[in-house]
């Protein structure tokens, strides 16, 4: 749940939803210079945006992906819901970072620190806090929200003036080939549990771009979500006050935005479940009663019967043994693993190294 997009990128400057041509790849021509943000994608992720909802809305089993959560309204909505002492996910991976980033950075010793995805900024704070009192050339940011980005780049140039703060806007699930190279060892994080918003495919698809990127000397830094008591997990996505129900329900604002579509928020309700054969919790939006809805955007009219539901997130947790099975499997192994029974960090490197 801790993905932000800036919708002014979103969106043509009418305001109006854009045509589905989806953008080509293309890696940035140089790297550009300290304080700067590129674009990963020629012509940016407009239309890739736009498809993806619609490919999801039309599918057998109907979906929105959770990075769709986070326009303005959402980002305070998830700020709230950080704050409650049901989800347990922020803070006790900011208290795991606290304790350990003295040991992570001494024996990583990186020259460059790159984020993926935007997260809550306590952590990477925690990370570049330590790094500028030895020596750190360079952090980058790599995400899709062009607005954030350039935010956090101008941020963490101003208070760290002797690192380089660099952006690169993509998608981490498809465009990390077009990362520049580092200027040595290199730092990966992935924080905030956003490995578990990952089906497995593209969960394998992810983890074997990462270890293509890592050089012998570099390091992933993972963050996990662990295993636990099934109310304890349902709480956490079913907070007190209705917060997470109005944090999801929102996201159909957004897609009416996005694609011209006419969905109507009171005629569905939230549900979160756990589901126990496939270990995450699923976050849904269940019709109310039979709907036709319109993506003008796509020239199409979905139908939702009563009790239909629109799947908005998926929630993995892991366990210490399937973290590193995963890990594995991309050919690269845990060094260290630090834990307080809720939460996991797995500090792995390339096999081989």
């Amino acid at each position: 749940m801790e993905r932000h997009l800036d919708w002014r990128d979103l969106t043509n400057l009418e305001g109006r939803p854009v045509p589905i041509n989806g953008p080509v790849a293309v890696p940035p021509k140089d790297e550009g210079k300290p304080g700067s943000v590129l674009n990963a994608v020629e012509g940016g992720l407009l239309a890739g945006v736009v498809t993806s909802i619609i490919q999801g809305l039309t599918s057998k089993r109907k979906k929105i992906s959770t990075r769709y959560c986070y326009d303005a309204k959402g980002v305070a909505l998830f700020e709230r819901i950080t704050q409650l002492s049901e989800y347990y996910i922020t803070r006790s991976e900011n208290a795991i970072v606290e304790r350990t980033v003295d040991a992570i950075l001494k024996q990583v010793a990186p020259q460059e620190v790159l984020e993926l995805g935007t997260i809550s900024p306590i952590r990477i704070r925690q990370i570049l806090d330590v790094c500028s009192r030895t020596e750190l050339p360079r952090y980058t940011l790599f995400d899709i929200d062009h607005g954030v980005v350039s935010a956090t780049v101008e941020a963490i140039g101003q208070d760290y003036p002797g690192i380089d703060a660099r952006g690169l806007v993509g998608d981490f699930e498809k465009h990390l080939s077009l990362l520049p190279q580092s200027p040595g060892r290199r730092l990966v994080v992935f924080f905030g549990n956003m490995i578990g918003n990952l089906d497995p495919w593209p969960r394998r698809r992810f983890l074997a771009n990462v270890r293509t990127m890592l050089g012998p000397r570099d390091r992933f830094l993972l963050g996990l979500d662990l295993k636990k008591e099934t109310h304890v997990l349902e709480a956490a996505y079913n907070v007190i006050g209705g917060a997470t129900a109005e944090f999801n329900r929102n996201v159909l604002i957004v897609v009416n935005r996005l694609v011209d579509a006419n969905f109507d928020l009171d005629s569905f309700h939230y549900e979160a479940i756990w589901n126990e054969d496939d270990g995450r919790i699923e976050m849904h939006l269940k019709a109310k009663t039979r709907q036709e809805v319109f993506l003008g955007a796509g020239d199409v009219t979905i139908t939702i019967d009563p009790g239909e539901t629109i799947r908005t997130g998926n929630f993995y947790t892991f366990t210490r043994g399937s973290a590193q099975r995963m890990l594995e499997e991309a050919r690269m192994r845990v060094d260290a693993w630090y834990t307080d029974s809720l939460f996991g960090l797995a500090l792995a490197a390339p096999d081989g190294s």
